[in-house]
């Protein structure tokens, strides 16, 4: 957390009876608005921290006169690919296309349109 302070991210905090619950941290690349990282302590999920956090980005990205927020998230990630859904995250902006690792095993393929990854 301290390099994103020191970063100067703009960094937002859930805080219940006095204790930190949860954060969210924004890159800014204006006028976009980038979520680096969210975290919601597991005994506080699924009762609308991560969603208020979340909120406080969007409002972040108003504030350029932009209406969405820019999301980096694995394709495994399935509880945060959810919640983005579930806020009305649904398109695929880009794909970061590597070389595999040495000695890495890739086991699926995953299609993106018309192109085929391996995964």
């Amino acid at each position: 957390m301290k390099e994103y302070i020191d970063s100067d991210f703009p960094c937002y905090a859930a805080v219940c009876d006095g204790e930190s619950v949860g954060y969210i941290v924004c890159r800014v690349d204006a006028p976009c608005v980038w979520v680096e990282s969210i975290y919601a302590k597991p005994e506080f999920r699924r009762m609308g921290v991560a969603t208020q956090l979340f909120e406080k980005a969007e409002e972040l990205a108003k504030s350029f006169g932009e209406d969405t927020v820019f999301n980096y998230v694995h394709p495994n990630n399935h509880g945060m690919i959810a919640f983005l859904r579930k806020h009305g995250y649904t398109v695929i902006n880009l794909v970061e296309i590597r070389k595999p690792y040495k000695g890495e095993q890739l086991t699926q393929t995953i299609q993106v349109g018309e192109h085929a990854f391996d995964y």
